[in-house]
């Protein structure tokens, strides 16, 4: 992970295989937008799935779909017209805008800067002398920016809307929906997978920074009086590493290394279901290919902590250039429910056996897709022999199996293209490729990330069997056609081995 054009060879295949691309090329492009292509698609599709099988299946998490655009006076009771603001630096020259603190982290080592305040961010964009990176002018000085998106709801525009810069708020106003259809008991959570868009002042990295993305998100709502977390003992010997507050303000970047239980009875971690999405967000990042020596939990300090939060720790990991926040887990205690019944004018409160009312406390685990996304592209990456081979796990590689004739003649096509037929009946996602030598085809099938190939060749005809090679090892198998289904059933069902799938050959 320490090649520095690593970005650009992840990007480059990412384009050439339908992965992504910058949205809006033929028209010059616009930063902060991305095309997903088919691969793409799929990937995000089964990192959807993925979050869910870790998030919500398995504990019967309630999941709502509400509208992107949302009135002003939503925004307005949340806090987020006042709050979600970022500073902005414009050149003097050239009239681009910056942000602040990412200027300052690219000139100078410093991490976080935009937890310092504005006044800091201010004092150290002199002292470091930053000048526009576009055209190397003097900038003005800094100005916080609302990064939301404004609209005009109705034809005639008479009610002012924002887009929505996360799924949160649509859970909060909705609440009391979910608590009758979560029969009125606690804990209970809604869940929501849908688009969000922030009006980024400077869009960089590709996926990691863009203007409108996929969020997944999750609200918990429970008793403050009761906040024990019945599952956390399904992880509370997740080794995890820790960059506490007090670490932080100490200006001390080692991290803790302890499990999600010794975090719970040190008190490092306020609320035991915090601790709990925070063990399951580790063991789903790990899922994505990410090693425990590159990720760690990030605390925020009060200066960095949004509005509402009252404990906030960011999942991140390391990628080539850096620490990147994939997740957010915050205590957003009961500020957001009690906000929305201050505007609505509605009672958020619930009732307690022994007659008492109170308004429930939440955590929330925070997920931008995209980075998730990017994430496992460059963890999987590995550069062998010339070629490139993406690693994915096999439940998320778009394609299951790439389906190649050795040659084009002598009956070879069409019974590739039979068994081809016969495997995507039998539910596999496959890829029929006969362009080019076998060889070539092997080489854009490991690019492509795909984790097995389906070679039929003259043998086929005579013993009805085919080679099926691994993407990770190059070794190959020899398996009879009537047995292939059912082996890579097993496979991709993670109860076999590739060994199990055939008989080896030589190589």
């Amino acid at each position: 992970m320490t090649d520095p054009n690593l970005y650009d060879t992840i990007t480059a295949i990412a384009k050439r295989r339908g992965y992504y691309w910058p949205s809006y090329e033929i028209y010059g492009g616009l930063s902060g937008y991305v095309t997903y292509g088919d691969l793409g698609t799929k990937l995000k599709r089964n990192i959807e799935r993925t979050w869910r099988n870790h998030f919500t299946r398995q504990q019967n998490i309630l999941e709502i779909e509400a509208p992107i655009i949302n009135p002003e006076t939503i925004f307005e009771a949340s806090g987020h017209i006042t709050n979600f603001k970022e500073y902005s630096s414009e050149c003097t020259s050239c009239g681009h805008s910056f942000r602040a603190d990412h200027l300052i982290e690219d000139k100078t080592d410093l991490e976080n800067v935009e937890a310092m305040g504005g006044d800091a961010i201010k004092r150290l964009l002199v002292e470091h002398k930053v000048k526009c990176p576009r055209c190397g002018s003097p900038l003005k000085e800094p100005t916080l920016i609302l990064t939301m998106f404004k609209t005009q709801i109705g034809a005639t525009g008479s009610l002012t809307g924002y887009a929505r810069p996360e799924a949160a708020q649509s859970m909060f106003i909705n609440f009391k929906r979910g608590y009758q259809h979560a029969r009125e008991k606690l804990p209970f959570a809604l869940a929501q997978v849908g688009k969000v868009m922030r009006n980024e002042i400077s869009p960089r990295r590709g996926l990691t920074r863009t203007r409108e993305f996929t969020i997944m998100e999750l609200e918990l709502f429970f008793d403050p009086q009761k906040p024990e977390c019945p599952w956390l003992k399904e992880v509370e010997d997740e080794e995890i590493r820790l960059i506490t507050e007090e670490l932080l303000a100490d200006d001390e970047r080692t991290p803790l290394e302890l499990t999600i239980g010794e975090a719970v009875e040190k008190g490092l971690i306020l609320q035991p279901w915090s601790a709990y999405y925070m063990g399951v967000s580790k063991q789903f990042i790990t899922h994505l290919g990410v090693p425990h020596d590159h990720q760690r939990f990030r605390a925020h300090l009060p200066d960095e902590r949004a509005h509402y939060s009252a404990q906030t720790y960011d999942h991140e990991v390391q990628l080539s250039h850096g620490w990147l926040e994939v997740a957010g887990h915050a205590y957003r205690t009961d500020y957001d429910l009690k906000s929305h019944q201050k505007g609505a004018d509605t009672d958020m409160t619930v009732l307690r056996e022994d007659g008492t009312r109170f308004t429930p406390h939440v955590v929330e685990p925070s997920f931008g897709l995209g980075r998730q996304f990017y994430t496992a592209l460059e963890h999987a990456y590995e550069r062998r022999d010339k070629r490139n081979i993406l690693h994915l796990p096999r439940d998320l590689a778009p394609y299951q199996l790439s389906i190649f004739p050795l040659v084009t003649k002598d009956g070879l096509r069409e019974k590739a293209q039979e068994v081809h037929a016969a495997l995507k009946k039998s539910g596999f996602t496959t890829f029929y490729d006969d362009r080019g030598s076998v060889g070539r085809r092997y080489a854009r099938s490991d690019e492509a990330g795909t984790p097995l190939a389906v070679t039929i060749d003259y043998a086929t005809l005579d013993d009805k069997t085919v080679t099926i090679r691994d993407r990770d090892s190059w070794t190959q198998v020899r398996t009879p056609i009537k047995d292939l289904a059912s082996n890579l059933q097993s496979y991709f069902s993670n109860t076999a081995q590739f060994e199990d799938l055939g008989q080896p050959l030589k190589s």
